[in-house]
C-alpha cells in the first residue's frame, strides 16, 4: 500500500461532460456542426482583413488577431473533446495535460489583454481623435501585440510552474472534459491551500480587474458620445456595444471559474463548455456582423472569386 501511494501519476482519466450517451451524442453533433460552420468563418475574417487594402486601420489589425487567437484557442479543447465523445476510454497523459493547460491560459490570457488593447484603441479614436494617428501608428500596434503575447506567456508559465511543483501520487480522475487548473490542483497529494490562493490571484484577480477596467473605459467612451446623432458617433456607439458584448462573453465565465475557491459546482462543466468552445469561435463573428466595412469587404471578396 505504501508503494502504491508513492506512485507518480502518468495520465489522467477525463470523466467528460456527461455520462449519458444520448446527451453525449447530441452535444457531439451540435458542436461538430457549430465547429465546421464558425471556424472557417474566423479564417475568412483573417483572409478578408489581410487581403483588403481598405482595412488597414488598427481596429481591423486587432480584429484579425482576435480571430486568429480565438481560432487557435478553439483547437486546444474542442477536437479532443469530440474524439473523446466517441471513445470508450478518455485518457490524457500528464505531459499532454500540462501542455493543454499551458496553451489554454497562454492564448486565453493573450486574448484578455487584446481586448484591453482594443478598448485603448477605441478610447484614443473617440476621445482623442486628433492624436489617434500619432498614438496608434503601425509601430505602436506591433509593440502592443508583442506585449499582449508576452503577457499571455508570463501568465500561463506562472500557472504551469505552480502545477509542476505539485506531487500527483493518488487519484487521477478529472471531473471535466479537459485539463484546467481547478480540477488538476484538487488531485495533488499535498495541501494546496497556498497554491489555490496564488492561482486565484493570478487568474481570478487578473480576469476581474481586466473586466472592471474594460467596463469602466467603455462607460467613459459611451458617456462622451451620448446624445450625438452624427453618423460617426452612431458608428462609435455600435462598435463599443459590440466590444462590451464580447467582454461579457469572454470574462463572465472566466470570473465564475477562477475568482472563487476551487470547489465543484453543478454549472462548472456547462460554463467551461461555453468558455472554451462556443464563445471563442463566436467573438470575431459578433464583431464582423456589426461591422459594415468588414461585411462589405467580404462580399467583394466573395464576388471576385465567383466572377
Amino acid at each position: 500500500m505504501e508503494n502504491d501511494n508513492s506512485t507518480i501519476v502518468k495520465e489522467f482519466i477525463l470523466l467528460g461532460l456527461t455520462q449519458s450517451r444520448d446527451i453525449q451524442l447530441l452535444v457531439f453533433v451540435l458542436i461538430l456542426i457549430f465547429y465546421l460552420i464558425i471556424l472557417p468563418g474566423n479564417f475568412l475574417i483573417i483572409l478578408t482583413i489581410r487581403s483588403d487594402p481598405g482595412l488597414t486601420a488598427p481596429l481591423y489589425f486587432f480584429l484579425g488577431n482576435l480571430a486568429f487567437l480565438d481560432a487557435s484557442y478553439s483547437f486546444i479543447v474542442a477536437p479532443r473533446m469530440l474524439v473523446d465523445f466517441v471513445s470508450e476510454k478518455k485518457v490524457i497523459s500528464y505531459r499532454g495535460c500540462i501542455t493543454q493547460l499551458f496553451f489554454l491560459h497562454f492564448l486565453g490570457g493573450g486574448e484578455g489583454l487584446l481586448l484591453v488593447v482594443m478598448a485603448f484603441d477605441r478610447y484614443i479614436a473617440i476621445c482623442r481623435p486628433l492624436h489617434y494617428s500619432t498614438v496608434m501608428n503601425p509601430r505602436a500596434c506591433y509593440a502592443l501585440l508583442l506585449a499582449l503575447w508576452l503577457g499571455g506567456f508570463i501568465h500561463s508559465i506562472m500557472q504551469v510552474a505552480l502545477i509542476l511543483r505539485l506531487p500527483f501520487c493518488g487519484p487521477n480522475q478529472l471531473d471535466n472534459f479537459f485539463c484546467d487548473v481547478p480540477q488538476v490542483i484538487k488531485l495533488a497529494c499535498t495541501d494546496t491551500f497556498v497554491v489555490e490562493l496564488l492561482m486565484v490571484f493570478n487568474s481570478g484577480l487578473m480576469t476581474l480587474l481586466c473586466f472592471l477596467g474594460l467596463l469602466a473605459s467603455y462607460t467613459v467612451i459611451l458617456c462622451r458620445v451620448r446624445g450625438s446623432s452624427s453618423e460617426g458617433k452612431s458608428k462609435a456607439v455600435s462598435t463599443c456595444t459590440t466590444h462590451i458584448i464580447v467582454i461579457f462573453l469572454m470574462f463572465g465565465p472566466g470570473i465564475f471559474i477562477y475568482t472563487r475557491p476551487f470547489r465543484a459546482f453543478p454549472a462548472d462543466k456547462v460554463v467551461s463548455l461555453f468558455h472554451t468552445v462556443i464563445f471563442p469561435l463566436l467573438n470575431p463573428v459578433i464583431y464582423t456582423l456589426r461591422n459594415q466595412e468588414v461585411k462589405a469587404s467580404m462580399r467583394r471578396l466573395f464576388n471576385q472569386h465567383i466572377a
